[in-house]
């Protein structure tokens, strides 16, 4: 009994460290995913770096501790997740790597050719890995083809089904709104106002792609099942949907701040939703679901996860804190002249 305790806060904490990090690191994918249309020549797009400078590198690190956690919580869970989708995490993390060094270098050298090459390897990277992202999550809600030995049946083609495809590009879409919000309450003038412009457009596609999604998961995944057994967990879906609803009228009336809130809450509602109708489960089996590896039969040991609890109650706040202290003292709007 002890030992499901700690079991179920460490899924907890796990599905948190993925959903802060899809609402941090979103904005700056997001920003990445539209540099060029909001930035129509290079004094525009430095300002979209700059915009996204100080945070990208510290929302990243929710990425690590997440990946962090699955590895030191639940080994089993891991060790298959980067086994079954090792190609589309290396292709991530190569997407990560160069959007990285795009915003260390382009700056580095007075080039044009130089900094249009890194501007178009900033656009692809930041594009490419938020479509894995959405690819390899909804996968994982829809099940994969795993075996009772953990053993994946399938390649990387298996993944670009429908529903896959389906989820890579609501989050594409969901992380460029949440992306031009940002860079609306970043930024002054006329691009502030191109990222308002665009983030109502944008929201339109994402609000019908969202949509799609849960209709999706209702018919393809048992994403559901746990909202029907307990209505009450409908906050959540109800969360999403009513936040996102509120970016247009935000826009509109030029509160980017509300709008880049209500956008991230959007983001919070949908991962709460999916990690909450996935519990127990944290890597579903399509062959067969006694074979699906869940919180309970794939965790640590019960001494390793009291350990784990301590530090991690100890560490989380202390980061939390100072990401917190860091969006606060670094507010400010960046000078677009």
């Amino acid at each position: 009994m002890e030992g499901n305790i700690y079991q179920v806060i460490w899924y907890i904490l796990w599905a948190v460290l993925w959903t802060v990090y899809f609402v941090l690191d979103g904005f700056d994918l997001g920003a990445g995913s539209i540099l060029y249309f909001i930035g129509k020549n290079q004094k525009e797009r430095t300002v979209v770096y700059q915009a996204i400078g100080p945070f990208w590198d510290g929302n990243e690190v929710w990425l690590i501790t997440a990946g962090g956690a699955t590895f030191a919580a639940f080994p089993k869970t891991y060790a298959v997740m980067f086994s079954s989708l090792y190609s589309p995490l290396l292709l991530l993390l190569f997407c990560l790597i160069i959007r990285g060094i795009a915003v260390e270098y382009r700056n580095k050298y007075e080039n044009f050719i130089w900094k249009n090459l890194w501007d178009l390897a900033f656009f692809l990277g930041s594009i490419l890995a938020t479509f894995l992202l959405g690819v390899a999550f909804a996968n994982i809600f829809q099940g994969l083809p795993i075996d009772e030995k953990g053993n994946y049946h399938g390649n990387l083609f298996t993944l670009l089904n429908p529903y896959g495809i389906l989820g890579g590009f609501l989050f594409v879409f969901c992380f460029a709104v949440h992306g031009a919000n940002w860079l609306a309450f970043k930024t002054e003038g006329r691009l502030a106002e191109r990222a308002a412009s665009l983030g109502k457009k944008l929201w339109i596609v994402a609000i019908i792609l969202a949509a799609l999604f849960f209709s999706g998961s209702y018919l393809s995944t048992d994403l559901w099942k746990n909202y029907f057994n307990h209505p009450i967990l409908c906050i959540f879906p109800v969360l999403s949907l009513t936040a996102f609803f509120l970016v247009p009228p935000m826009l509109s009336k030029e509160k980017y701040l509300k709008a880049w809130i209500a956008s991230g809450l959007g983001i919070f509602g949908f991962s709460a939703w999916a990690f909450i109708g996935l519990f127990p489960n944290m890597f579903p089996s399509s062959l067969n679901s006694s074979w699906s590896l869940t919180c309970f039969n794939s965790s640590s040991s019960v001494l390793t996860l009291k350990i784990m609890t301590i530090v991690a109650f100890i560490f989380v706040p202390i980061i939390l804190a100072y990401t917190i202290w860091a969006y606060k003292i670094l507010h400010f709007k960046v000078p677009t002249q």
